[in-house]
């Protein structure tokens, strides 16, 4: 039996997809795999015997990734699975950044007496313009990205999108009057408003900043759904003061940003509907019961995609540094044994690959340990179909 942790309240929908095989415990000793939303990992000392994490979300800055590859230990996270919550937050932000409606709401509370007097004499300091015929601008046209700019172009903006490393998927679903820019520049210099979706890695923290700033457009409007550090709160707040930014809507509130009024804070909100929360657990469960079943690896972080349908009824699945001869090393243990390899698929991810060996008898448990043995390997599973 399988033992998953749940550092999170995970939605019934998905923790209802385990079976029999499966038991849920909040206990992390024994764990055979973790769920996790945003609780923090940082610090936590992992059993050896965890062999995935998956976070019922996309961004896993709460999770070491680092580490837990060279424990051997799968992350895994659900790109697009809370796409479509994001994107009408972020259509409902540029809604927001135009029209004052924050503010209108908020004027209209502080009025006691002769209302509709009061309502008509200031309604003229909350006007903003429409958002028809403007230009956004998208930097990074992942899940949400996509369905971003559709949505957009839609409502009759014209939209333009910078993305260098955009996929074969996120291409195909991407509406044909989207313009594709060649260079971040061309985006930041054309955009009325600009909403970003990129994920937060070392070359991303802080990309808007001074000098970033200083390429927009004067007057642009900028949104960001994707995560705090990516924008320089201080620049920021100085671009403000020069006019060069008329307002930042963001779904991150920080003690920086909290006290300007050309500054939108929504607590957070982009994947908080049920529906979000049961599409990411779904998706998390699938992966973690293919990933300890099948030895398939799907939307992982930290190692590549590698997913072979079963061949025989056994199965070795081995975790390993990409570097020259391994499969050699690894192959020659099971040729000693006289067992035949029916189907083998490697695949590699940066310094990391991974390996699923197919074959018509069990390879034995003192091979299985000389593979362990090999440098450079630090994970192997043998698998029963």
């Amino acid at each position: 039996m399988y033992k998953i942790q749940t550092l999170n309240k995970i939605s019934k929908s998905g923790l209802a997809l385990f079976g029999n095989q499966y038991q849920i415990t909040d206990a992390l000793d024994q764990a055979d795999a973790i769920l996790v939303r945003s609780a923090k990992m940082q610090g936590i000392e992992l059993p050896d015997t965890v062999k995935a994490i998956a976070r019922a979300g996309a961004g896993v800055n709460n999770i070491p990734v680092d580490e837990c590859a060279k424990a051997g230990i799968v992350v895994f996270n659900t790109p697009g699975a809370n796409a479509n919550a994001v994107k009408e937050l972020v259509i409902a932000g540029l809604l927001l950044s135009s029209r004052k409606v924050v503010e209108g709401i908020n004027w209209a509370k502080t009025l006691k007496t002769d209302i509709a007097k009061e309502v008509e004499k200031g309604k003229g300091d909350f006007q903003g313009p429409e958002i028809l015929g403007k230009k956004l601008g998208i930097i990074g046209l992942g899940a949400i990205g996509v369905m971003v700019a559709n949505a957009a172009q839609s409502l009759g903006m014209e939209v333009i999108g910078y993305d260098p490393y955009i996929s074969i998927n996120a291409a195909w679903g991407l509406s044909r009057h989207i313009k594709h820019a060649t260079s971040l520049e061309e985006v930041l210099s054309e955009s009325d408003y600009l909403t970003i979706h990129v994920p937060l890695v070392d070359a991303t923290k802080h990309m808007f900043n001074k000098e970033t700033f200083a390429k927009m457009k004067p007057g642009v409007r900028i949104l960001n759904f994707s995560r705090d550090t990516l924008v320089n709160n201080q620049d920021l707040i100085e671009a403000i003061k020069e006019g060069q930014i008329v307002k930042y809507v963001t779904d991150f509130p920080v003690e920086e940003v909290m006290d300007n009024e050309a500054i939108i804070t929504l607590p957070h909100l982009g994947a908080s509907t049920p529906e979000s929360e049961e599409n990411c657990a779904v998706m998390a469960v699938q992966q973690v019961k293919e990933y300890l079943e099948s030895g398939n690896i799907v939307n992982s972080v930290n190692f590549p995609e590698c997913s072979m349908v079963w061949g025989t009824d056994y199965r070795v699945a081995i975790i390993h540094k990409n570097i020259p001869a391994m499969i050699g090393k690894i192959t020659a243990i099971i040729a000693d044994e006289g067992i035949n390899i029916q189907d083998m698929m490697n695949r590699s991810k940066g310094e990391w690959a991974y390996t699923i060996i197919d074959t018509n008898t069990k390879v034995s448990e003192d091979n299985i340990k000389n593979i362990k043995n090999i440098d450079n390997i630090v994970g192997v599973r043998i698998l029963t179909k």
